[in-house]
């Protein structure tokens, strides 16, 4: 009995998914060492999980394999251009840092005075719009609090009221004050008389 071709849709089941992933990932990774070994061929793969895990594989240094590609695409001057704008980058963002100020010229340090200046104002602008948006929302809580802080002291004045009416109606509250009175026009005290 020969074996039958699995059909080519997506896993629905995820462990099964992942599993499956795992084995024909490193498949795909030993085909390509063998592809490298017999053709005298660079490769490089660079492989996304579902849950966004990376898994590369490359003949050489992945860093220099991708480096490579434009070259080898024959567009040697786009990656001199891409290299020269991110050394410049990474030069700026070490004088925002306020590193390597000393090789900037009077202008230059004037321009990055301005752009710090102009980023510190979006900062603070920022800053007062989060703050102002809290502080509306702590006074929203706030008279939601009291709010509900009156109508609880309101119920426990109304039930105060209802419990004494009750003691005030009940007959053993009015014993005790028939009883009091009673007391009142009675004279216990004691006498003695020689």
């Amino acid at each position: 009995m020969g074996r039958s071709g699995i059909q080519i849709k997506r896993i629905e089941n995820i462990a099964a998914r992942q599993v499956t992933f795992s084995k024909r990932r490193r498949g795909l990774f030993k085909k390509a060492q063998e592809l490298s070994t017999l053709c005298d061929a660079q490769i490089g793969l660079i492989v996304f999980s579902s849950t966004g895990k990376l898994h590369t594989f490359s003949t050489s240094s992945l860093a220099l394999f991708l480096d490579s590609i434009p070259y080898r695409l024959g567009k040697p001057e786009d990656c001199a251009i891409l290299h020269e704008e991110v050394a410049e980058k990474n030069r700026e963002l070490r004088h925002i840092k306020g590193e390597g100020l000393e090789e900037l010229g009077i202008e230059e340090l004037a321009k990055l005075e301005k752009l710090i200046q102009r980023s510190c104002a979006r900062l603070r602008k920022i800053k007062d719009y989060k703050h102002a948006k809290l502080i509306t929302g702590l006074k929203q809580k706030g008279c939601k609090l009291a709010e509900c802080n009156k109508r609880l002291k309101e119920r426990m004045t109304e039930a105060a009221e209802v419990h004494t009416l009750e003691n005030q109606s009940s007959p053993l509250a009015m014993h005790t004050s028939c009883f009091q009175n009673n007391n009142a026009k009675l004279d216990t005290s004691l006498k003695l008389a020689y």
